[in-house]
C-alpha cells in the first residue's frame, strides 16, 4: 500500500505559544483530524475510526533531522515519518500531514488537539508519561556533543563538563536539559538545533548536547561551520547509564488508537532488519533498534535497563 505525503503546515512560535496556552483545555475539537481522543468511549466516533475514514493523519514534528522535518518541498520527511508511513498504511491511513512546532510545544499541541500524534522520536520519560501516552519503543538513543572545531576543551562526555565553568546548550524541554540539570552543568536552552550550533560557533557556549545522530546530520548540512561532533555515548547520571528510547506519542484517552498502532508496528517492524530497511537511508542502523529488555512501562516508571 502506497503512502502519500502532503505539504506540511508550519506552526510558528506564536502559534506554538497559543498551543501552550490551550494545554489546560485537553482535547479540543478545532485541530488535528477532529478526533475526540476518547478511545471510542465518548459517544462519538473514535479518533482511530475517524482517521481511517479520512485516510489522513496530522502529526506534530519539531524539525529535527534526521528524525522528522520538512524537506525542500515542504513535505514531511525523516526516520520517524518513514516509520509512520509504513505503520499508518498498515492501519489504512495513507496520507501524513505535519505541523511543525518547537520541542516544548509538542505535547501541549497534542493535548490541545492541534495534531493526532507526535512524530519526533520523543524520549519516553516519566514526566512526559504523566501528560501523554507513548507507543512501543521505536528508536534507541545515544548522546553527542557539538564542539568548536579542534575540540579545544577535549570533551568526550557530559562528565567532562561537571564541576567546571564550561557551559552547554540544550534543547528546551529535551532530555539533555534533564541531564545537565542533574549533573549541575551550567546550560542555555535553544529552540532549534541550528540555534545550538550557532551558540557553539559564536563561542557563547562550549558545547551543544543532542542525540549523536542528529548532531552528525546537522554538521553534514553545514560543512562550512567550524564545529565538530564527538563520538556518541550513553549519558550517565550518578553512575547510572541513561539508557532510553523514543516513541510515537498519543493523547491520553486514545487507547484504541495507540493499541492499534502498537499492533501494526509489530507487524511491520518485527525485527532489527525491518527497522534498518525502513530508516537506514536516514543514517540509522540496527544499533538504534530497541532491545527486548526495554519497555514503555519500564521507561515511564523511570526504571532503566542495563546499558549494552
Amino acid at each position: 500500500m502506497t503512502t502519500t505525503k502532503r505539504r506540511a503546515v508550519v506552526m510558528t512560535a506564536a502559534a506554538g505559544a497559543i498551543a501552550l496556552g490551550l494545554t489546560a483545555c485537553g482535547g479540543g475539537d478545532d485541530g488535528g483530524s477532529g478526533g475526540n481522543g476518547d478511545g471510542g468511549d465518548g459517544g462519538g466516533d473514535s479518533r482511530l475510526a475517524e482517521l481511517q475514514e479520512s485516510g489522513t493523519i496530522v502529526v506534530g514534528i519539531n524539525g529535527e533531522e534526521p528524525y522528522s522535518y520538512l524537506d525542500e518541498n515542504g513535505d514531511p520527511a525523516g526516520a520517524t515519518i518513514a516509520i509512520h508511513e509504513a505503520v499508518f498504511a498498515e492501519m489504512g491511513i495513507d496520507t501524513i500531514e505535519a505541523t511543525e512546532v518547537e520541542w516544548d510545544a509538542l505535547i501541549p499541541g497534542l493535548q490541545a488537539d492541534r495534531f493526532d500524534a507526535v512524530s519526533a522520536g520523543m524520549s519516553i520519560l516519566p514526566e512526559r508519561c504523566a501528560e501523554a501516552d507513548f507507543g512501543v519503543p521505536e528508536i534507541m538513543y545515544t548522546t553527542g556533543l557539538m564542539v568548536p572545531e579542534g575540540n579545544p576543551n577535549g570533551l568526550a562526555t557530559l562528565q567532562d563538563m561537571v564541576d567546571t565553568d564550561l557551559t552547554l546548550a540544550v534543547g528546551s524541554g529535551a532530555i539533555e536539559e534533564g541531564y545537565a540539570t542533574d549533573l549541575g552543568i551550567e546550560y542555555e536552552t535553544v529552540g532549534t538545533p541550528e540555534d545550538g550550533m550557532e551558540l557553539v560557533e559564536a563561542g557563547r557556549v562550549d558545547a551543544y548536547a543532542l542525540t549523536g545522530i542528529s548532531l552528525r546530520a546537522l554538521a553534514e548540512r553545514n560543512p562550512d561551520v567550524p564545529v565538530e561532533v564527538t563520538e556518541s555515548f550513553v549519558a550517565e547520571v550518578d553512575g547510572v547509564p541513561q539508557v532510553g528510547a523514543g516513541a510515537t506519542v498519543f493523547a491520553q484517552g486514545d487507547d484504541e488508537f495507540r493499541e492499534a498502532y502498537n499492533e501494526a508496528y509489530q507487524s511491520v517492524i518485527g525485527s532489527a532488519a525491518d527497522f534498518e530497511a525502513i530508516v537506514g537511508e536516514f543514517g540509522f542502523t540496527e544499533a538504534e533498534y530497541p532491545t527486548e529488555n526495554i519497555t514503555t512501562e519500564m521507561l515511564c516508571a523511570g526504571e532503566l535497563p542495563e546499558a549494552g
